[in-house]
C-alpha cells in the first residue's frame, strides 16, 4: 500500500472520486492535456470515469495516481503518479500534470522528486522512467533538472488522439 507523500509545499494523496470536480477543471484545459494520452474532458463524468479506472489499476497494484494538493491553499493543482509498477524488474514509469495557472512555480519538479524518492527508498526500485513527447519542452526541463538521462526516441510508439507519436525515453537509476 503506497502512502501519502509530503514535500515542502505539496501533499500527494491517493486520488479519490471526491477529487473529480477539481481534476475535471484541470483536465478540461486543452493546454494541460496537450501532451497527455487523453482528449481534454468536456464534463465531470469523464473525470469520474478516469478516477475509477485509475483506482482499479491501483487495487490491482499496477499503477497509483495522486492528487497534488497545495498545502497552503488546500487546493488540488494537478496529479502525478506511477503509470506502471513493475515489481519484478524494480522499475516504474511516472507521469504528471499541473493546472496551467500553476505552471512555472516548480510544483512538477517538487512532486516528481517525491515520487522518485519514494520509489527508490520505500519501494526499493532501481529505475524510474518517463516517456515524453519531444515537443513537451517544459516536461523535459523538469526531467533534466532532476537528473534523468535521455535514452532515445521511441518512434511512433503510441497512438494518441488518433495519431502515432514519438516518445522520448528518460530514466533515472537509483545509482545515479
Amino acid at each position: 500500500m503506497i502512502k501519502d507523500l509530503y514535500t515542502e509545499r505539496l501533499h500527494l494523496r491517493k486520488m479519490t472520486i471526491a477529487d473529480s470536480s477539481s481534476l475535471f477543471k484541470i483536465w478540461a484545459d486543452p493546454e494541460v492535456t496537450q501532451f497527455m494520452n487523453i482528449q481534454h474532458f468536456t464534463n465531470e463524468d469523464e473525470a469520474k470515469e478516469m478516477i475509477t479506472y485509475l483506482e482499479k489499476l491501483s487495487q490491482d497494484n499496477q499503477a497509483v495516481r495522486f492528487s497534488i494538493v497545495e498545502v497552503l491553499s488546500n487546493e488540488i493543482i494537478g496529479s502525478c503518479g506511477y503509470n506502471s509498477l513493475d515489481f519484478d524488474n524494480a522499475k516504474t514509469e511516472i507521469g504528471y500534470d499541473i493546472a496551467r495557472m500553476h505552471w512555472g512555480n516548480g510544483y512538477a519538479t517538487e512532486a516528481v522528486s517525491a515520487l522518485i524518492d519514494y520509489s527508490f527508498n520505500a519501494l526499493n526500485f532501481n529505475r524510474v522512467e518517463a516517456k515524453v513527447e519531444p515537443e513537451n519542452v517544459n516536461s523535459i526541463k523538469v526531467l533534466k533538472k532532476l537528473g534523468f538521462t535521455f535514452e532515445g526516441t521511441l518512434r511512433q510508439c503510441e497512438k494518441v488522439k488518433d495519431k502515432f507519436v514519438d516518445l522520448n525515453l528518460y530514466s533515472k537509476l537509483k545509482s545515479d
